[in-house]
């Protein structure tokens, strides 16, 4: 299969650049879409292999939104390709709280309207390539910089998708030539343990990096690693083989407390692309099953490969474990790996079979598999490296993952293409989920030390949960209970029934809704904000450091039960969104709560057409916002109000807001001020002022 490579960003020729980023475009979509040729019918599309994740028709149809979603966002397209599609396939991917895997919920396209999207896809995004203007090198600032990022978001979903087809039952899949398995095995190799000196480790990278990175890869990290020993090969599936008849999956003293509640939750008694048949175990690639190739990595969750260095550590007597991420880079580096982005002399980036292959086939130094054939689970859950910055386009890459729930998984595997396959690439996953994962041990007497409770450190965050949970300042009241209390005032002959907190940041306005209403819906944009008030939601409170002066902070704790809110928090379903391209289920509410949000949205006047129809007859539509309308978030034709009309007449954004909503709308209250403060620093602090105005709808 013909795999191109990320490009340079650092290629001194437009010109080439442009060609040689639109072949990878092109070479991404095709091998995605031949992926997906897999599949035997059209009801294959729509089955859930995997019951945490969505039908494979929502993967079929989310790389393609990707590109429409993201290029909205940096204004680099003005006009959607499918609305309705660009929302239903935008999220609902890594089995986050706010995730809805509902079936209730979604109304799924046919097999060839998804189709048809993706050539329409693949057009706009082909005449963009083609006609945007650019310059060289690519930051991650450039109008070139989302494009990429589609391509290596494909690239990751090529590997998901690919996953859980291999979990399909046989009778959905057709099995396509270009995706055949490896055809040789014989006993599995003997493994032991390989010496690794102790050395000092360099991670991370810089903002004029050569290549493409998410966000997660970059800053610094340095770190000094005692000496270790390491698995010569990944662990087989004949030596996991030992771990299954020897009981290991009956064994909950093997299991750490984690992996014995997945233990009980899946019933698991072996590794989950094995089957058993009579006395011997079958091995399901891709495409077919085969026997059991004891010589191939074996695919496992990070519990199993918990479990099995916690059986070896019982039998052998020594401290056996999974390496921890700063380990194998120092196993990489003694092997003298090469930088990876192009794949020779290993099994990555399909330039072998389409699986697996033996575990001692390729090696360097005495080492096998640093990198492909399978990924490698560690120790480590994925935290943020000195300097790490979101990026402004994609805040829901990692963010949400430095929960301690996410361990990094390193080396690529036989389908890593991209960016996947480079030394500095970052990815993680629940330890229950699977990917074309297995692992190797080592044996050290360091001790692994993880954090048992995120807190947060992102600045806006933190800023945001002071202002939500926090201290008042100057004796301005909080402003989400104030707005709240506020609208509630003419709230008094309405059903209490629904309630939708549209642009709910970290939450706390949806709390206070929730006193009232019986159900409450908190939508917001931002990943950082959702995962923030799910965390209040979930934990009943949150931590967080704010700056005090210079690098000085203080931390903070708030919780729930000290707002008086812990008996309504179950009324709250927390979402991430976009309000101005909201899933079809969110509607027949009986208030919108719409605060700070107007200014900050693309399209404001056709949000609140849209918002209109998610209103029931009677019900209060309530818009609070200071009006500072920036060329940042909407474009200057598209403000409502806040100018001079052609005629010269100056239009207020209260008369504008007022105009567009009185065909369908009476007012029932305000204009009325209302104050609030934001601290930014011991000593500095933002002091603004929305108004709120209050409609009720009419027809």
């Amino acid at each position: 299969m013909t795999v191109l490579h990320t490009p340079s960003l650092r290629d001194a020729d437009p010109d080439a650049f442009r060609q040689r980023l639109l072949a990878y475009f092109h070479q991404s979509f095709d091998t995605y879409e031949s992926l997906f040729s897999n599949l035997a019918s059209d009801d294959a599309y729509y089955q859930r292999p995997e019951k945490l994740r969505h039908p494979l028709i929502f993967y079929f149809g989310h790389t393609a939104t990707f590109y429409i979603n993201k290029l909205v966002l940096a204004k680099l397209i003005d006009d959607r390709v499918h609305p309705h599609f660009e929302s239903l396939f935008a999220i609902g991917v890594d089995e986050m709280s706010w995730d809805d895997l509902n079936d209730e919920n979604y109304d799924w396209p046919g097999v060839d309207e998804v189709r048809n999207y993706r050539t329409q896809v693949r057009s706009k995004v082909s005449d963009l390539i083609a006609s945007i203007d650019f310059t060289l090198p690519v930051t991650w600032d450039s109008p070139i910089w989302p494009i990429i990022m589609g391509i290596e978001h494909e690239g990751i979903h090529l590997e998901t998708s690919s996953v859980l087809i291999r979990q399909l039952p046989l009778a959905y899949v057709s099995p396509r030539s270009q995706w055949a398995p490896c055809r040789e095995s014989c006993k599995a190799p003997v493994n032991e343990l390989v010496s690794i000196p102790a050395g000092d480790i360099y991670a991370g990278k810089c903002h004029d990096d050569d290549f493409y990175g998410w966000d997660n890869e970059y800053g610094s990290h340095h770190a000094s690693v005692n000496a270790f020993k390491a698995a010569k090969y990944l662990v087989s599936n004949g030596e996991f083989l030992r771990f299954v008849e020897a009981g290991g999956y009956k064994t909950m003293s093997l299991w750490e407390e984690e992996g014995r509640q997945w233990l009980v939750y899946s019933q698991a008694s072996h590794p989950v692309f094995w089957r058993r048949e009579g006395e011997r175990y079958l091995y399901r690639t891709l495409t077919e099953e085969m026997p059991l190739p004891l010589d191939w990595p074996v695919d496992v969750n990070y519990h199993e490969a918990k479990a099995f260095c916690n059986w070896m550590s019982k039998n052998t007597g020594r401290p056996i474990r999974l390496p921890t991420e700063d380990e194998w880079f120092r196993l990489r580096d003694e092997a003298k790996v090469t930088e990876q982005r192009y794949f020779d002399g290993w099994q990555i980036g399909l330039t072998g079979p389409a699986s697996s292959v033996p575990v001692n086939r390729y090696g360097r130094n005495g080492i096998y598999d640093v990198v492909g054939n399978v990924w490698q689970w560690t120790e480590t859950p994925i935290y943020p490296f000195e300097g790490f910055k979101v990026h402004p386009l994609y805040d829901d890459f990692t963010t949400p993952t430095f929960d301690n729930k996410h361990n990094l998984i390193k080396g690529g595997s036989w389908i890593s293409t991209g960016n996947e396959a480079a030394r500095t690439s970052r990815y993680a996953f629940r330890r229950h989920f699977f990917q074309h994962a297995g692992f190797r041990y080592v044996e050290s007497e360091a001790t692994i030390k993880v954090n048992d409770f995120d807190y947060e450190s992102d600045t806006q965050v933190s800023q945001y949960s002071e202002f939500h949970y926090g201290n008042t300042y100057f004796d301005v009241p909080n402003f989400a209970a104030a707005s709240v209390a506020y609208a509630m005032k003419f709230a008094t002959d309405i059903p209490k029934r629904k309630a939708l907190d549209l642009g709910c940041a970290v939450g706390r306005a949806s709390f206070e809704l929730a006193r009232h209403f019986e159900q409450v819906d908190g939508i917001d944009f931002s990943a950082r904000f959702i995962k923030t008030a799910c965390a209040m939601q979930g934990f009943g409170e949150i931590r967080y450091d704010l700056i005090d002066e210079g690098e000085l902070t203080s931390f903070h704790i708030r919780r729930l039960a000290e707002l008086d809110l812990d008996d309504v928090k179950g009324r709250v379903h927390f979402a991430q969104g976009d309000a101005g391209n909201l899933k079809p289920q969110y509607t027949g509410y009986d208030l919108i709560f719409m605060s700070n949000l107007l200014d900050r949205v693309p399209e404001p006047e056709n949000l609140l057409h849209s918002i209109t129809e998610r209103l029931n007859v009677e019900g209060l539509l309530v818009v609070g916002s200071p009006f500072t309308w920036l060329e940042e978030y909407t474009r200057r034709e598209n403000w409502l109000g806040g100018h001079k009309e052609t005629n010269g007449e100056t239009l207020s954004s209260t008369d504008a807001l007022e105009r567009v909503l009185k065909h369908r709308f009476v007012r029932v209250a305000g204009p009325c001020d209302i104050p609030f403060v934001i601290r930014e620093t011991k000593r500095k602090h933002q002091h603004s002022l929305s108004e709120f105005n209050i409609f009720k709808r009419v027809k």
